[in-house]
């Protein structure tokens, strides 16, 4: 296990009725001015925002919404939101939705602060912003764990870049398993395979023996794969809501990256893929899996194969550690066929004549990933994901 410091600064509120239960005394240690944050409306609704907004006038706030946040956050609605943030003078952001809402507000609260651009502060000057608006959350798509890091992924359309910022921690998340029942299924299988993602590519980093977080990574991630074919097959139960929300969480609270230098070469190729495309983080991410970890392969034997046999159940028996690391590959692409996620490009509706060349060469090389990768590498597997 290598060396680390742990800190978890989130404060988290979890169950049925968490917004009625403790919002409110969240709020009075707010300033008077909140900008509350959410995105297409949905929200209004469904009744979450009228039972916010109660609580938000009961606690004596003036408001200012700031609206319309899309899936695959720009920059430019986060400049957006700076604006209006600095404008109104707001004292206290407050998101409402999953991880597209909560990931722009987290670089909202840091450039309302900052007095130059915070994409070259970071990128160009490699600076840190220091200063921010505090935030809370209430969560209401799970998927991302957005809610438990400082860390952002916003496209920036100019530069055709979908990249990873880092702004403000929130002081407070609101996890209400309920309201996540009102969300389609399409969106909550994508959004659980997103979570089952972080897990893995936590887990593929180095060191590569197993320690502590890799042995809690492998029930969380057995958690998910349980809980998404038990949300298929009863979606009102709110007891397997419960549970993919607080993996979520799990996934990106850092506890499974103690000690860790984490992969996520399949998240930076996915991310430079919805720049291109706009295309949905879920799916991209299950349909690039299984063909980027077949490249991993002769690299990642040793835990593709823990894998399959502490995760996927694989009996082991009569199996060489090659057999039985091809055979987790072989589990995980059968169960993303099998809860109806994507397996090509294709049936993602992404064109033939989108341009694999430039997504490959501006993706981001991970360092902590098995297989060192290289740009031609990775426009090999695009192509094979058409």
């Amino acid at each position: 296990m290598n060396s680390f410091t742990y800190s978890y600064p989130v404060k988290v509120y979890f169950g049925e009725k968490a917004a009625q239960n403790h919002l409110a005394n969240e709020l009075a240690k707010a300033g008077d001015n909140v900008l509350l944050a959410y995105g297409g409306g949905s929200i209004r609704k469904n009744g979450v925002y009228d039972e916010l907004m109660g609580i938000l006038k009961a606690a004596g706030k003036t408001v200012t919404e700031f609206i319309g946040i899309m899936s695959n956050p720009t920059y430019a609605k986060v400049q957006e939101g700076a604006k209006l943030a600095r404008e109104n003078k707001i004292d206290f952001i407050l998101a409402v939705g999953g991880g597209s809402v909560i990931d722009c507000c987290k670089i909202v609260s840091a450039q309302a602060k900052l007095n130059q651009d915070i994409w070259d502060y970071e990128y160009a000057q490699h600076g840190q912003p220091t200063e921010f608006i505090p935030m809370g959350v209430v969560v209401t798509a799970f998927g991302t764990g957005a809610e438990m890091n400082n860390g952002a992924v916003i496209t920036h359309t100019k530069k055709m870049m979908k990249s990873p910022l880092w702004g403000a921690f929130y002081d407070f998340a609101i996890l209400d398993p309920a309201y996540t029942m009102t969300m389609p299924m399409k969106q909550v299988i994508s959004g659980a395979f997103d979570s089952l993602s972080h897990s893995m590519e936590t887990y593929m980093g180095s060191p590569r023996e197993v320690n502590l977080s890799d042995e809690i990574n492998e029930a969380t991630q057995r958690n998910i794969i349980r809980n998404i074919r038990a949300t298929l097959a009863n979606p009102d139960d709110i007891q397997t809501r419960s549970e993919l929300i607080w993996a979520a969480a799990m996934a990106e609270n850092g506890i499974l990256k103690i000690g860790k230098v984490t992969d996520f070469q399949c998240h930076m190729l996915e991310h430079q893929l919805g720049a291109y495309t706009d295309c949905n983080h879920g799916q991209g991410l299950a349909v690039l899996h299984p063909v980027l970890y077949r490249h991993m392969l002769p690299e990642a034997t040793p835990q593709f194969a823990r894998l399959a046999v502490e995760v996927w159940g694989i009996d082991p028996s009569g199996k060489s550690e090659s057999e039985l690391a091809n055979a987790f590959v072989d589990a995980l692409a059968a169960f993303i066929k099998e809860i109806g996620l994507p397996t090509t490009f294709a049936e993602m509706g992404i064109s033939e004549d989108t341009d694999l060349r430039a997504i490959a060469d501006t993706t981001i090389l991970t360092g902590g990933c098995a297989k060192k990768f290289t740009a031609d590498e990775l426009y090999n597997i695009l192509l094979e994901c058409r």
